[in-house]
This record gives C-alpha cells, structure tokens and sequence, in this order.
C-alpha cells in the first residue's frame, strides 16, 4: 500500500473511531467486500466456502455468504457447527477437525435439521466408534462424513514430509479402504472429501529479504502441487465408486485459484483473505488488501524515538517467529524494541514515526492472522468511508470461545 494510502487509511480510521476508546478491532466494509470479490474471480465459478475460524464473527460471516459466488461454511468444531445452523448462518456447514465432543455429538445425532446440515471430518474407524458410543445407529439419526485426504508431500518414498500433519489417509487406496469401510456401517453417510494443502495455501512464497527462501518455497509447491493432482483425482475416482459425493473441497487463500483448477474439485474454502491479514503480505499470486485493524492507545514517552502503547501481545499462532508477531502498520515507520517486542500490558515502539506520537494518539496494528484477532475483542466496529456504520459483536462477545 503506497504511503500517501496508508496516510488517508489512518485519518480515516482515527476520523471514524474517535469516539471510541482502545483496544478496539475495526473491518473496513469496503476492503472486505474488495476481497470477497476478488476470491469469488480466483475461483473461476466454483463456489467458495468460508472458513469460520478466519472470520469468527457471524456478521461478517453472513456478509460473506450474501455476496455472489460464496456458499456454505467450514466451522472448526462441531459445538461452533451447531451453533451457526442454529442461529441461522448456514445450514451448509461442514466441520474441518474430527470432533470427540460427546455432548455435541448426541445433541446432531437427536436433531435432523442439524443432522442434515452438518458434515463432520473423519480419517479413522475409531472416531466413528466413538460416535456409535455416544449413540448408536438405531439411536441417532445419520451422521455425515467428510473424508479428510492428506494433502501434505512425502518425496524420497516417504522419508520427508512436507506439510501438516493431519489424516493418516494419505493414498487413493487408502481413501477407497475408508469409503468402503463407512459403506458397511450403519448410521454413517460417507457425502464429502477434502484435501487441504497447507503447504501452498499457507506458506507465503516471498518472504521479504529471503529471496532464497522464497525461491525453495516456490520449488517445492510446484512440484507439490504436480504430486497432489493426479492423487487427488484418482482418490475422489476410488471414494466415488462407492458413495455418491456431495462435495470436494480444497485449497485456502493461498491456492484458491490454482486448486479451483483441478477437475476433482468442486468448491474451494477461503477465509483469511476477507481480513487480509500479514501473513498473507509473504504472497506473489494475490495480496488482499488489508482490511482488519486494532488500535491501541499511545500511554507514554519513555525516551525520544520510543512511544509506549497499552497491551499489544496478541501474537498468533504456529512457529514461534517474528512472522506472528501483530505489525504495527500506521503511523508507518513503528517498530518493536528488540528486547521488548509486542507486550502483555505495554508495547513500546521506536522508528522514525514514534517521535510524532503523544499520550492519546493511537497506533494501528494487523494481526499476522484472520481471526485470532476476534479472540482479543468483544466487538469489531464496521468503518464505511471516514465513519462507524455498525457495531457487531465477535464470538467472544457473544460469550463463545470454541477452542478455550
């Protein structure tokens, strides 16, 4: 974003929230919508799925889905699942984690407005036994599958992976095994495959100031990427000789255009690019514009070329590096104290911008991921133009914390 603006950003976000007191979180409707429309062409008329826990708040969840070309949503445990079909969200939503929460899992069983709502992730026998133990089939109504494929690369016949860790269902055979396995049991209905490739949807293939790095990055998602297609292919051939499929999901932010191109795919998930968060500035195919802030207060001058703000620490998740670590984005020209960084109750901030800042000003930060951000906020204010149109409330404010 050119300095010019990331200047006429901040006037208007101080403009619009000047009234309100930090730490605040704000989503600028029209960098939102910008990348929702964005997706929807990355995706070449395959519908898109948005991932809920790149969102975690249901209005903007509901924007999402309102905009052409979205539908359907991917929740990350099954009580949140129940919760959006519910509330009226979605009564689309698939579950992309196995879940083993016995009371969620007796109350989809019991309801068939959930039951036939609700897909939930499976990779194993025993994670259905534990359904049937929580209910058996002639309990219950029918539960939904989605068979999760291991989209990670094993080259040198298996000794290196590259990827994350997830199914253990890896191979066409292995997929088919599985498919055939669900078909002789009762109370299951085996109706999706996903295949998630983390290790292009989520690596960033230009790190700034590793050029070789980047490059090794690319290398390997090229040739990940050829190792993925015809498995991909020939694992939704195997599982379709034995259940008709609903769906095959796939890729995320980082891949939506390259995996809407494989022919086995029918829809792909994206989330994380509504927000465009930092972890997504390290991409060469498609940079979302930034469209999710928190504002924090400037409390102190400790010394010249240093401006203190309150709170700070909302590191994310994954590798312990500088890469999750928030950027302060406006002012530009703010960075960390190398012997401080972001702090539990205070941040301070050196660079050429600090000595611009007095007690009261406020400092703009972007999360380095989507939704982690609504974990630390009750609410997000939804800014059009230089103004607070909305005020809605995240799922922490609505008093729900899925994973804590």
């Amino acid at each position: 974003m050119p300095p010019s603006d990331r200047e006429a950003l901040r006037a208007r976000l101080d403009r619009a929230t000047a009234h309100l007191d930090p730490p605040i979180g704000v989503v600028d409707l029209a960098a939102f919508d910008a990348n929702a429309d964005a997706l929807t062409a990355r995706a070449g008329g395959k519908p898109i799925r948005v991932a809920a826990k790149s969102v975690r708040c249901r209005a903007l969840l509901e924007r999402a889905l309102a905009r052409p070309g979205w539908s359907g949503v991917m929740a990350y445990t099954l009580p949140e699942a129940i919760w959006l079909v519910r509330s009226g969200v979605s009564d689309d939503v698939l579950v992309a984690y196995p879940t083993v929460s016995r009371p969620s899992i007796a109350e989809l069983g019991a309801d068939p407005k959930l039951a036939a709502a609700i897909s939930i992730m499976a990779d194993s026998p025993a994670q259905l036994d534990l359904m049937d133990a929580v209910a058996g089939p002639d309990q219950r109504e029918e539960i939904r599958l989605c068979l999760d494929l291991d989209a990670s690369w094993r080259p040198l016949g298996g000794r290196l992976h590259v990827g994350v860790r997830r199914s253990p269902v890896h191979s066409a055979t292995q997929a088919g095994r599985f498919a055939e396995h669900v078909a002789r049991r009762k109370g299951f209905r085996l109706v999706g495959l996903m295949a998630y490739e983390a290790q292009i949807a989520g690596l960033g293939d230009a790190p700034p100031r590793q050029a070789a790095r980047g490059a090794i990055i690319r290398a390997m998602q090229k040739r990940s990427g050829a190792e993925l297609l015809p498995r991909r292919v020939a694992a939704v051939s195997a599982v379709r000789a034995l259940t008709d499929l609903e769906y095959v999901n796939g890729g995320g932010t980082g891949s939506v255009a390259a995996t809407a191109q494989d022919p086995s795919v029918t829809e792909v998930t994206a989330g994380s690019g509504l927000y465009g968060p930092t972890l997504f500035d390290a991409y060469r195919a498609w940079q979302p514009e930034p469209a999710a802030f928190f504002g924090l207060s400037v409390v102190r001058r400790p010394a010249d070329g240093i401006a203190t703000v309150l709170g700070g620490g909302w590191v994310a998740s994954g590798p312990a590096e500088k890469s999750r670590l928030p950027r302060p984005w406006l002012p530009e020209g703010l960075n960390y104290v190398g012997t401080e960084g972001p702090g539990e109750v205070q941040t301070p901030l050196t660079g050429p911008a600090a000595d611009s800042l007095s007690p009261g000003d406020r400092v703009w930060f972007r999360h380095a991921k989507a939704g982690e951000l609504c974990e630390h906020v009750n609410e997000l204010h939804l800014v059009e133009g230089d103004a607070v149109t909305a005020t809605v409330p995240t799922y922490r404010g609505e008093g729900h914390a899925f994973l804590g």
